[in-house]
């Protein structure tokens, strides 16, 4: 069977474009595929991603799954919870406007800026991201009896000072939205597909490692 493999920042770089094509048999694994780009790896860790899922390297796969090769992470369109990854400007305001609620006596935001550079530029495998990010912010309101939680990251240039990622989070006493919005930005940085350019080269990050 002929699969498509799409292609992230550095490994996007690398081959010169943004999509590969492999020929694997029948029943192939998680594996096989890794196996087949090997040399364009080189030092990097890779994850393999099908149909926007973290996959594990004894994973069958089948035809028509839509795969991605996931460098390290560096670390859409609006879905419920709120969570956005754009390239528009993020507003802390807005995001805390959001997550209001009248049950809640703490409402805590969290915001990550761009420091010491002029700028930095952020790459995302956006669709993935998104539906990444609204399990995260979803696990944590449950885990956490939140009223609300919200999450946006940033993708394309964003200046020093601006935010790239931001966080809020509501529950009826602090001690929980402190601990809802800390757990929403370390998941985020953990397994959210985005990718961090700095001075025209890119943030050494990890390879992200899904719970199982």
């Amino acid at each position: 069977m002929v699969v498509h493999l799409r292609l992230f920042a550095a490994l996007r770089e690398r081959a010169g474009r943004d999509e590969l094509e492999l020929e694997l048999p029948d029943g192939a694994l998680v594996s096989d595929a890794l196996a087949q780009v090997e040399d364009l790896a080189r030092d990097l860790p890779l994850v393999l991603a099908v149909n926007r899922e973290y996959a594990q390297p004894g994973d069958v796969l089948s035809p028509g799954d839509e795969l991605a090769l996931i460098p390290p992470v560096s670390g859409g369109a609006a879905t419920a919870p709120h969570v956005a990854v754009r390239a528009e400007p993020l507003s802390l305001d807005t995001l805390a406007a959001a997550v209001r609620d009248p049950r809640a006596g703490a409402v805590v935001t969290f915001s990550g800026v761009t420091r010491e550079v002029d700028f930095l530029d952020y790459e995302a495998y956006a669709e993935m991201a998104a539906e990444q990010i609204e399990r995260i912010v979803a696990a944590a309101i449950a885990r956490h009896g939140l009223c609300k939680a919200a999450a946006e990251h940033r993708v394309g240039r964003v200046e020093r000072s601006e935010p790239s990622v931001i966080v809020a989070a509501s529950a009826p006493h602090r001690g929980a939205a402190f601990d809802g919005a800390r757990e929403i930005i370390d998941e985020i940085k953990r397994l959210a597909p985005i990718w961090k350019r700095e001075e025209g080269e890119w943030v050494e990050g990890r390879s992200p490692r899904p719970d199982r």
